[in-house]
């Protein structure tokens, strides 16, 4: 498995990424799941979610198990 660097920079933590995970662009988007953290290109963020749909098979989530709608109160009478 690959290894960034970490150091601080003044008061923020920051993360020297390998050449092979460089990213486009002068920003990206962050975010974290449970301990890691996974960052998204901002120029592009759009174009790999676009791009991944055509990795999915014409029939998929065809038969899946979809459980009934609840019954609610109205939240607004």
């Amino acid at each position: 498995m690959d290894t960034a660097k970490l150091f601080t920079n003044g008061k923020s933590l920051a993360v020297r990424l390998p050449k092979a995970y460089r990213l486009k662009g002068k920003e990206a988007f962050i975010t974290k799941i449970g301990d890691a953290i996974v960052l998204f290109p901002k120029t592009e963020n759009w174009d790999s979610l676009l791009a991944s749909l055509s990795k999915f098979s014409d029939d998929f989530m065809n038969e899946r198990s979809q459980p009934e709608i609840d019954k609610r109160e109205d939240l607004f009478l």
